[in-house]
């Protein structure tokens, strides 16, 4: 596999990364309220998720959603109800005070939770499957070694994990997140609303 079907692939899938959606919704709100830290373990965990789902287009599984569209549209409707929970607890707490939001002496969410919720919020959508299987059939030849796979997954977890901590360190930052303090429950609100409207997205397409 040449050196230009790996750039190609690392562009195509930046341009996907970083397009707004749930993961980078969560990235920047997490640094917000939490600092750099607790988002980048986030950013982790989204770029985990990416992978899981790129490991499953290696197994076929963007062929059996073509072949069974129920399957795929079932795990639509799965991903839409836990983006739309998740935009409801964030709209319903809007207007609570920091301090309510993070009690005192649990000032975060630990590491491994942060990794799990980026992970179930990359899940929460099927698409990226489709989105790998695609990439696959067009730039990996049938007969491509395992190191060709390894190499992709490596690009994908770079790509995703990278911009995500991109995102974090943006919103991490002290001027950031004092405006985020003074404007929290109107922030808050219009983070809750475009994650709904994500969900309700993924639920129409």
């Amino acid at each position: 596999m040449s050196l230009a079907a790996f750039a190609a692939i690392y562009f195509v899938h930046l341009a996907a990364a970083i397009s707004p959606g749930p993961a980078v919704l969560l990235a920047a709100r997490t640094s917000l309220r939490e600092g750099f830290g607790r988002g980048a373990w986030l950013a982790v965990g989204i770029g985990l998720g990416a992978c899981i789902w790129a490991v499953a287009a290696f197994f076929g599984l963007a062929v059996l959603f073509k072949l069974a569209p129920p399957l795929l549209t079932g795990l639509k409707y799965v991903g839409a109800a836990y983006l739309l929970y998740l935009a409801y607890k964030m709209w319903r707490h809007a207007p609570e005070p920091m301090s309510m939001d993070i009690p005192e002496g649990h000032a975060a969410r630990s590491r491994l939770e942060l990794v799990w919720l980026g992970i179930a919020t990359q899940l929460a959508n099927p698409k990226p499957a489709v989105f790998f299987g695609t990439i696959f059939l067009t730039f990996v030849p049938p007969a491509a070694p395992v190191w060709v796979y390894l190499v992709i997954l490596g690009i994908i977890f770079f790509n995703d994990a990278g911009w995500n901590v991109i995102v974090a360190r943006i919103f991490s930052l002290e001027r950031t997140r004092r405006g985020y303090l003074n404007l929290k429950t109107l922030i808050d609100r219009v983070f809750g609303g475009l994650l709904g409207m994500l969900g309700l997205k993924l639920a129409l397409d």
